[in-house]
């Protein structure tokens, strides 16, 4: 049985319809990468999957249940973490501090303090810092500890290597093996196709609300696969 799977799924911010019956599954451990054009809807998914979104049709699972009616927190006690775009990390927060409220949600599993540390050996010697004063890769590896501090089955990562340095953010998706090993299955929004082909299982193409197209990454046609992209 897939850990998440969304079944029609239309999404609203007030009378605006943002997702047109959207389905997808995700399981136990895999990586799919939401691709496409700002717009597309790829964060509205995101929202719709940890609950932050509520005015919804269709539905969606996790272990089998429907999380229409759960909340936010719900879910993320659940085992349903978010990277957020931006990182919103605690200005007023040390690294540290930024780390443990992940905690908050926690669920019984692998990660912790020094595990997280061991994942990104940095945030260790910057655990005392301010963590809003560290660069943006940094910043994105604070914001990436915090999820993995509530123990999650299912990591969502918005936009993460958005800004950052081609080199921190091969660091960065280089953790992913890690993160998978220890049983967390991860969906990875990217508007770089190559980079979104490198690490995930399968690919999932939004444009305009809808699924354009969706395949495993090693046998989907990157042509089929731009046009989907730009609406070609």
């Amino acid at each position: 049985m897939p850990i998440i799977e969304v079944e029609k799924l239309e999404a609203f911010y007030g009378d605006m319809q943002a997702l047109f019956g959207i389905d997808f599954a995700l399981g136990e451990t895999e990586c799919l990468a939401l691709v496409g054009a700002n717009g597309a809807g790829k964060s509205t998914t995101l929202r719709c999957l940890t609950g932050l979104i509520r005015k919804l049709r269709g539905d969606i699972r996790y272990d089998g249940s429907s999380t229409l009616k759960l909340t936010a927190e719900s879910l993320a006690r659940a085992g349903i973490a978010m990277v957020p775009e931006g990182r919103m990390l605690f200005a007023s927060l040390t690294v540290e501090e930024n780390l443990t409220m992940g905690t908050l949600t926690r669920r019984k599993g692998p990660w912790s303090l020094e595990r997280v540390y061991g994942l990104f050996p940095i945030l260790k010697e910057r655990r005392n810092q301010m963590a809003t004063t560290l660069s943006g890769g940094q910043q994105q590896m604070v914001a990436i500890g915090r999820a993995l501090m509530s123990n999650p089955r299912v990591m969502l990562c918005d936009e993460i290597s958005l800004g950052l340095a081609p080199v921190v953010v091969g660091q960065i998706y280089d953790s992913f093996g890690t993160i998978r090993q220890e049983g967390t299955a991860l969906v990875v929004v990217e508007q770089d196709i190559n980079r979104a082909l490198s690490v995930a299982d399968r690919v999932m193409c939004l444009l305009k609300g809808k699924i354009t197209l969706e395949g495993r990454s090693r046998e989907i046609d990157m042509d089929r696969l731009t046009a989907a992209y730009f609406g070609e």
